[in-house]
């Protein structure tokens, strides 16, 4: 077992149908890090392999060094081939940068989003009202919710671009052009039931804790969240069985966007009557209602 052998040497490990990642860390503070284990591991992972009638791609390993501080390790030697750490490195479709700032991938989503509403646009007035909030859905709206979880750290020069090209898709579907362009979006997103982007991640993340509740989400993301315990002497907050036990705040101001800080602050705001809800259609759909109420309370 593939994992096994990851494992035994004390790394974390993800694996995907064609897809394998190990996670460790390593003093940074070092020159040169120890990174014989590393190597004994890639060794047992080559072996394993051509075992099982497999072969490691050596030109699609990489490498990345999360964190805010420069990489002590130049180059990672691997025996047979070694390689440089890189700036960012795709995960399942999703760009990660070596500072976690999502810059990149904010960048590659504004830029295929942009690039469909383009081509949109070339045949919009031959497309139905209907239709057209369709196209917008599979072409625009998929992309930018697309794990779009990770988004609940990030910054508002960031969600102001997202915004935007959803911003542009509403205006592409009321035709919104020339001196209408001016007019305010809101009362169009209201009318087309779109949560802002601010409201669709949080919506999300409130979603997947209540998977993680109900036991249907991965292992690894159940293990994240748990209930608040009970006191020993009540107050009336303790009646509450579904508040969640929020961690201290973390050190880095990236990591604010944790999924295990984020997903229980995000959940114990939520009113009482939203938390309770144990069928996960019932919740979606009183989920978003609330925050529709809240995100047009100001929109007559």
């Amino acid at each position: 077992d593939l994992e096994k052998v990851i494992t035994k040497y004390g790394f974390s490990v993800h694996l995907y149908a064609d897809d394998t990642q190990i996670y460790f860390v390593f003093d940074v503070h070092c020159a040169n890090p120890d990174l014989l284990a590393i190597r004994k591991c890639f060794q047992d992972i080559k072996n394993w392999m051509s075992e099982n009638f497999l072969k490691l791609n050596d030109d699609k390993t990489q490498f990345i060094d999360i964190g805010y501080y420069e990489s002590p390790i130049n180059s990672l030697n691997l025996g047979e081939f070694s390689f440089e750490p890189v700036t960012k490195a795709k995960n399942l479709g999703f760009l990660f940068d070596h500072q976690l700032n999502m810059n990149d991938q904010i960048n590659a989503v504004s830029q295929t989003c942009y690039l469909n509403q383009r081509n949109l646009r070339r045949i919009g007035a031959r497309l139905t009202h209907d239709l057209k909030v369709q196209l917008v859905h599979s072409n625009i709206l998929s992309i930018i919710d697309y794990c779009n979880a990770v988004y609940s750290g990030l910054t508002e020069k960031n969600i102001h671009k997202l915004q935007k090209i959803q911003n542009n898709a509403v205006r592409f579907i009321f035709k919104l052009y020339g001196k209408d362009k001016q007019q305010h979006i809101m009362p169009y997103l209201k009318k087309l039931h779109f949560l802002p982007i601010r409201f669709r991640v949080l919506f999300k993340v409130a979603l997947l804790v209540f998977k993680c509740l109900n036991n249907i989400a991965p292992t690894y993301l159940c293990n994240m969240v748990e209930l608040r315990e009970i006191r020993r002497r009540s107050v009336r907050k303790d009646d509450d069985f579904y508040i969640l036990e929020v961690p201290k705040p973390p050190n880095f101001t990236r990591t604010y966007g944790a999924f295990s800080y984020q997903g229980p602050k995000i959940w114990n705001e939520l009113p009482y009557n939203i938390r309770c809800v144990t069928d996960i259609e019932c919740f979606k759909r009183d989920l978003k209602t609330y925050y529709f109420n809240i995100a047009f309370r100001d929109c007559l």
